[in-house]
């Protein structure tokens, strides 16, 4: 199994991607260590995403103000509702709109699911934010932020994917595409949120993008390039667990047993093996047509990793 060596968060960098666009990347995109990005034009600024702690948004915010010579963030999108991308929300100031899927906000507003499993981490990542600040602004569809030089259209696969309100932040004429967690470069992907099945599908629906750069949630940023191959790895990995739960299930295996059993192959130098543990758990109830029970599936996690989950935040 591989254990996750985390790397200093002082390592992160706002990259310019196209002219006034910019990746946040924060290495090494384990578990709440997720990438965000700006778009900055002469009328203000739109982020992409936050982070999950205080001091993680606060160098994001001060990098973004630093490059964009303290233009006013006008709107911060919100890829989905998970934490690492959220939490940062609070900071911001009163006058920005946060955007984000109608999903996100409702599930948003029921439950910060990290506070209910704070002891699953280690360490416990100290969040330095007390309250959460849930989308202003909500979409079901698609919807386009016109901002003065640039148009970002914000997509929605159709269906849930990482999560049910995924939302895709595309720069059409820079061919800059901020994926949010529908992409994970290089680092193990996570489904539990959402569908396996549909994290496959939104594979094909990504690669009708004609993309010069991708800004994953987590992970290095992939060129055009690399796009397609990045893409089949995801591809590839989704069937492996598809496959590996549906053996499981015909064998009278629980998810727990169905990872211990698995052979990763070439997924094995990915970090965050456990989250196949996850995974399983997502495809079991997808098949049942349930919903996984977070405690049972995190603490199975912690059993496959021998212990609570290496976490960097």
């Amino acid at each position: 199994m591989v254990k996750t060596e985390h790397t200093d968060p002082d390592r992160a960098t706002l990259t310019e991607l196209a002219g006034g666009i910019h990746a946040w990347v924060q290495p090494d995109g384990s578990w709440f260590i997720n990438n965000a990005g700006a778009i900055a034009d002469e009328r203000g600024i739109v982020l992409v995403d936050t982070c999950a702690t205080a001091a993680r948004t606060r160098r994001f915010l001060d990098a973004v103000d630093e490059a964009n010579a303290s233009a006013p963030i006008r709107y911060a999108v919100n890829t989905h509702l998970h934490g690492d991308h959220t939490n940062g929300n609070a900071l911001l100031p009163e006058s920005a709109v946060v955007i984000g899927h109608t999903a996100t906000r409702e599930a948003m507003l029921r439950e910060a699911l990290h506070d209910r499993l704070h002891e699953v981490w280690d360490p416990a990542p100290d969040w330095g934010i007390s309250s959460y600040r849930a989308p202003d602004l909500a979409l079901h569809g698609d919807l386009t932020l016109h901002t003065g030089r640039h148009r970002v259209e914000l997509q929605h696969p159709g269906h849930p994917a990482h999560s049910p309100g995924d939302v895709i932040a595309w720069v059409a004429d820079e061919g800059v595409l901020f994926a949010g967690d529908l992409l994970f470069h290089g680092v193990t992907p996570l489904v539990i949120s959402g569908s396996v099945e549909g994290a496959l599908r939104s594979l094909d629906w990504l690669a009708g993008f004609p993309v010069t750069s991708v800004v994953p949630g987590h992970g290095p940023v992939i060129s055009g390039s690399a796009f397609a191959r990045v893409l089949e790895d995801h591809a590839r990995y989704y069937r492996f667990v598809l496959d590996t739960a549906r053996r499981a299930r015909a064998d009278g295996l629980d998810p727990l047993q169905a990872a211990r059993d698995a052979e990763l192959g070439e997924f094995e130098h990915w970090p965050d093996q456990e989250r196949l543990v996850l995974n399983l758990h997502r495809a079991f109830a997808d098949a049942d047509d349930t919903d996984p029970d977070p405690d049972q599936a995190f603490g199975d996690a912690m059993e496959f990793n021998g212990g609570r989950l290496s976490c960097g935040a």
